[in-house]
């Protein structure tokens, strides 16, 4: 199954404007209930969100909620089978591949920013991340001080959040670091693990899943202090109320029943493949208020 979405990949068309293709008319539930199938995008690197096990496995947080979601949808749709499809995609190619059809939603990191809400729409919250820089630990910079970097080189995600934070600080500060954008969180860390890079920016998740992965953990540090804060949404067509409003009943639901608190406690606190590293990393009480009081705004104050 997944060998054949990389080959949808492939063949996805219109992929760099972002705009909706012409095709995408009906509402995604109306194409799921005639097509008995939902394809999901995912990073195929970036654990614990959504990665691939040992066996090439789709697994991760974010992709688990997107199959549990899928399920609703089949229930919701009177489906007696719902096949889901899985397409690799990466921060500058998830926004459009909603758009022109390719995929029905994107589960792995995408931040809830307000001006995405001019291209898509966002699920209810379900991770809040913190903006981290992380660097070796004998570079004589301080990885809670973004000024240090002065005159170095920073990796960042190409297309994501993390990259726009680095780059807008860095020019209001003037702080003249050179910006390396990279294609996924893997690649992120080998710029700086090869020394190309001083340091690189993640979400704080990713920076501990991608050190704890690394040959020799012992060799970094990672920032506590974070840049920005940022909620994290499953990605959903715009003007397409009809299948938002299952998706987000769907993810509501997962929220009351204690699911995603399981899904957290399984990627964040226990041994994950292929590796069998454990983040250790609890709950943080912003992710808990958002569980309890659901949303799926982009703005920081509803949050805080």
């Amino acid at each position: 199954m997944l060998k054949s979405c990389f080959a949808l990949l492939s063949v996805a068309v219109w992929i760099g404007t972002g705009v909706p293709a012409s095709a995408e008319s009906e509402s995604r539930l109306d194409k799921i209930r005639t097509s008995g199938h939902i394809n999901i995008g995912f990073p195929d690197a970036s654990p614990p969100f959504a990665f691939l096990d040992g066996s090439a496995k789709p697994v991760g947080y974010s992709l688990e909620i997107c199959e549990h979601v899928a399920a609703e949808l089949k229930t919701a749709l009177g489906l007696a089978k719902l096949d889901v499809g899985y397409v690799p995609v990466m921060s500058a190619t998830r926004i459009p591949l909603i758009n022109n059809g390719t995929i029905d939603l994107e589960c792995g990191t995408a931040s809830n920013l307000p001006e995405r809400h001019k291209l898509v729409a966002f699920a209810p919250t379900t991770f809040v991340a913190q903006i981290v820089l992380v660097a070796r630990k004998e570079a004589p910079v301080d990885v809670n001080d973004l000024a240090s970097f002065r005159g170095k080189a920073i990796s960042a995600q190409a297309g994501g959040e993390t990259q726009r934070v680095v780059t807008r600080l860095n020019v209001r500060d003037k702080l003249d670091i050179r910006i390396m954008p990279a294609k996924d969180t893997a690649e992120t860390f080998l710029l700086l693990d090869s020394g190309r890079a001083a340091g690189s920016v993640n979400d704080d998740a990713l920076a501990h899943a991608t050190v704890a992965g690394a040959k020799r953990p012992g060799d970094f540090k990672i920032g506590v202090k974070g840049l920005e804060f940022a909620p994290y949404g499953i990605l959903e067509p715009k003007d397409d109320p009809d299948f938002k409003a299952q998706v987000d009943k769907a993810v509501v639901k997962l929220i009351e029943d204690g699911t995603v608190a399981r899904l957290y406690t399984k990627y964040f606190e226990s041994p994950i493949p292929p590796k069998g590293i454990n983040l250790e990393l609890p709950m943080s009480e912003i992710l808990k208020r958002a569980l309890a009081k659901p949303t799926d705004s982009g703005d920081e104050a509803d949050y805080r």
